[in-house]
């Protein structure tokens, strides 16, 4: 990668933010033949607790892009998955999942821009968005106008805030997520990659991942508490002693949740952005609107936002003089977006209803999920112990 003072002084497209979004925007449509400025204030973007952790569903959006190569030089893949439901192994899921850490995929993902697209490490000091032009200009000077403008600062709230758009919150500290390191490597773990769900709705505990990055076992728990409570705190101080009693069943399997390291947290708010349709400008990512990390969808809604984009909309929209608030619009209300972003905040709502909710309603329907999920054990058990017995049969 390589990066500039300054961007160039006109392009057809600025992108604020080189986190996911803004770098694989920015590569598509370098590789495209689009002129690009990327900005960000950070040449190397710092170790930070985020997504660790996609599907086969997300992987095909950059293959779609054609980043999926680049990607897989990233990450660590696994393809068995014992999940654990009711304190019992539940299913052994044969299915392709990657691993990383946020920080090091960023800065890969960095590393690959192409020559074409220089990082321009810098803060943006103003912005002036209008029908046709759009106008940067950094702290240090340096002016970028272009066509069209993209923010993808994810939660950041200066340049949202220097274009006088609003972010409104639907679910204040909606749930928390928790990562760290277990002492435990991949090859003295019996398992590849466990999860195993929470048992009881007053642990208000959704499910814990176990799965490798490279050498290391890492764990995500996510749950639906907030920094403030005393639990947060008890388990900070004592991850180990806690884990093993919240989840005995794997905790052998698991190095007894011996931690290396920090427990890092984080609390995410479910909100939406308001006064976002206007001339020049488009918000994409978190930066437009945020879910829940629990369900795991929340880079697959990325990475459908970019997708749109590079394929559908900037393509159009460059054809044609101006970039005004019509043409904006169009991405918006494009039916795959917003079926991406509903289901999004539809599972991330219900996710933490089914987890948590003490009402009738609520608790008839964990029961009967729960009594379907105690047959299907049993069934396994009945199958396993039918196998075993089979070769002395006559």
């Amino acid at each position: 990668m390589t990066t500039a003072a300054a961007g160039p002084a006109e392009v057809d497209v600025a992108i604020i933010g080189a986190g996911m979004a803004g770098t694989t925007l920015a590569t598509v449509l370098g590789n495209a033949g689009r002129k690009v400025a990327l900005i960000d204030p950070h040449r190397v973007h710092h170790d930070e607790f985020r997504a660790e952790k996609i599907g086969m569903d997300q992987m095909r959006l950059f293959e779609k892009l054609g980043l999926d190569a680049t990607l897989k030089r990233l990450v660590t893949p696994m393809t068995d998955i014992h999940v654990f439901r009711l304190g019992q192994l539940f299913a052994r899921e044969k299915k392709w999942e990657y691993a990383f850490s946020y920080g090091a995929l960023i800065n890969g993902l960095r590393d690959a821009l192409p020559p074409q697209v220089p990082l321009t490490v810098g803060k943006v000091a103003e912005v002036s968005t209008g029908p046709d032009r759009q106008r940067l200009v950094l702290t240090d000077g340096a002016v970028i106008d272009a066509r069209l403008l993209v923010v993808a600062t994810g939660y950041s709230e200066a340049v949202r805030r220097a274009i006088g758009v609003e972010r409104i919150e639907l679910s204040k500290a909606h749930s928390m997520a928790m990562g760290f390191d277990l002492a435990i490597s991949p090859k003295e773990c019996p398992y590849q990659a466990v999860t195993s769900y929470g048992k009881r709705a007053a642990e208000r505990i959704a499910y814990i991942s176990v799965f490798p990055i490279g050498n290391k076992m890492r764990a995500n728990v996510f749950l639906y508490r907030n920094l403030a409570e005393s639990w947060t705190k008890a388990f900070r101080e004592a991850p180990q002693k806690m884990l093993c009693e919240l989840m005995p069943e794997i905790a052998a399997q698991c190095g007894n949740f011996e931690v290396t390291g920090p427990v890092d947290v984080r609390q995410v708010s479910l909100t939406k952005t308001q006064g976002h349709r206007r001339d020049g400008v488009v918000f994409v990512g978190d930066a437009f609107w945020t879910t829940c990390p629990t369900p795991g969808i929340g880079i697959g809604r990325v990475m459908t936002d970019i997708h749109q984009l590079c394929t559908v909309h900037i393509p159009q929209w460059l054809e044609t003089p101006g970039m005004t608030a019509d043409k904006i619009n169009a991405f918006y209300d494009d039916p795959i977006k917003v079926a991406s972003d509903e289901e999004g905040m539809r599972v991330s709502i219900y996710a933490k209803q089914i987890t948590t909710e003490t009402g009738l309603e609520w608790r008839v329907r964990r029961l009967r999920n729960n009594t379907a999920r105690q047959l299907m054990i049993i069934g396994r058990k009945v199958r396993h112990l039918g196998l075993r017995r089979e070769p002395g049969m006559a």
